[in-house]
């Protein structure tokens, strides 16, 4: 008997310390649970509440297509990307620093390639081979159309942009392209067309890589100055724009 009840309390007390065991985890992990619970769902709604310039929600990668433009742009390929910008240079120096004309170029490269290939093919009759095939080259009809179709788009999509600035709808955007253009102008006298285009295509090759090195620093640094900037047009907005009489803000409907 006396083993009996030595075995049944010994069955106790493992069944009791199974219990308190059993509560100690259910805690643990509720606890743990409500803790996770706390957290942030995905780290991209942590990302979302991030400042981005204009409005960006995609990474700098997609914003430029995405695609092998878009590495040679951010530099991901540094040869390519590299060799891109030292042909353009080597362009520019040759048409500004040494002016040289671009049709001279176009006749001396026309000279220079006949006259090879016609001092080949008759030179292979001395040397018993036979004589360099040359291709038939001929611009694709469909890519051709592809090109001015979408360059017609382009075109049609700027000028109805224009036409919307001219209406006088959005005199913010009217105010901001009338600035950019006196900008452009004043660039413009300073420089000719090929200097602006090589200095917008070095722009090109330089800053989206920075940006996208720095782009912690510089998004935090823009969320302060688009702020600033608010604060002072709503100032001159009080002050100067008000008082300018405006258009109709909705085209009058016909009868």
């Amino acid at each position: 008997m006396a083993e009996h009840t030595e075995e049944d309390s010994g069955v106790k007390s493992e069944s009791l310390m199974e219990k308190i065991t059993e509560k100690l985890h259910g805690h643990d992990s509720s606890s743990s649970s409500d803790s996770d619970n706390e957290k942030p769902s995905s780290p991209s709604a942590v990302k979302s509440a991030i400042y981005r310039m204009f409005g960006r929600e995609k990474p700098v990668h997609k914003v430029f297509g995405g695609g092998k433009p878009a590495d040679v742009l951010l530099w991901r390929n540094k040869k390519i990307s590299g060799g891109v910008l030292g042909g353009a240079t080597a362009i520019w120096v040759l048409f500004e620093l040494l002016e040289y004309h671009f049709l001279t170029l176009i006749c001396h490269c026309l000279i220079l390639s006949l006259a090879i290939l016609f001092l080949w093919a008759n030179a292979t009759t001395f040397i018993n081979k036979s004589p360099p095939h040359i291709p038939n080259v001929h611009l694709p009809e469909q890519q051709v159309h592809q090109i001015a179709e979408a360059l017609r788009i382009e075109i049609n999509r700027a000028l109805s942009v224009l036409r919307d600035i001219a209406s006088g709808r959005d005199l913010k955007k009217f105010l901001a392209v009338i600035a950019g253009l006196w900008v452009l102008s004043i660039v413009g006298s300073w420089c000719n067309f090929l200097t602006l285009f090589y200095i917008a295509f070095v722009l090109l090759h330089t800053v989206p890589v920075l940006y996208e090195k720095y782009e912690d620093q510089v998004d935090s640094f823009a969320e302060k100055a688009m702020r600033e900037i608010k604060k002072q047009y709503v100032v001159f907005d009080a002050k100067v724009l008000s008082r300018i009489p405006r258009g109709p803000l909705k085209d009058k409907k016909k009868a």
